[in-house]
């Protein structure tokens, strides 16, 4: 089942992109809400996620600051954005420099809003497959190891899954259960 983390400070948007997305794709996405990009980022590690969609204009932290956060934590997820303004300038910096695959403007329509999933849904699993047969020949040509293969197999599944911590004499440092609280 892939994965969706929805984030807006607006919990009435939240709720009605919910409703609107839930019906569609029930049986295939699991869908994460958030209204604050702190808390987004902190479900982005624990979760890997297909896709993020993010308001632009929020308090605290702005949506183009926070996917340009989550995407140094989940370089492979489908980046989204959700604005009330449509300014060309502002989607423009975000594609060019944020790789966002869509930029959507409130108020949407359900049939839009739908199409958009789909196609950012697809485009994430096609790129997964093309990242999968790029490391598939880059193992079989001798360029990486079966094990490299594998790890960024697991990477791919759930970030920060093979990156371990050691102290100054070899041992493994476990993370503690409070971190980021």
């Amino acid at each position: 089942m892939q994965r969706l983390l929805l984030l807006d400070d607006d919990p009435s948007i939240l709720k009605a992109l919910q409703r609107e997305l839930r019906p569609p794709f029930a049986r295939v996405l699991t869908i994460d809400a958030c209204t604050s990009g702190d808390e987004a980022l902190l479900l982005g590690e624990l979760h890997f996620y297909d896709l993020v969609v993010s308001d632009l204009r929020m308090p605290v932290m702005d949506g183009m600051t926070f996917l340009r956060r989550f995407a140094k934590l989940q370089p492979n997820s489908v980046r989204l954005m959700l604005t009330g303004s449509a300014d060309f300038a502002t989607a423009q910096q975000a594609v060019n420099q944020l790789g966002v695959y869509r930029y959507l403007t409130k108020p949407w329509t359900t049939t839009e809003l739908v199409d958009h999933m789909h196609s950012a849904l697809d485009h994430a699993r096609a790129e997964q497959k093309r990242r999968e047969s790029a490391s598939s020949w880059e193992a079989s040509r001798g360029l990486i190891t079966p094990q490299e293969a594998e790890r960024r197999r697991l990477e791919a599944i759930e970030p920060g899954l093979t990156r371990v911590e050691r102290d100054e004499h070899g041992f493994v440092i476990m993370p503690s259960l409070d971190e980021g609280a």
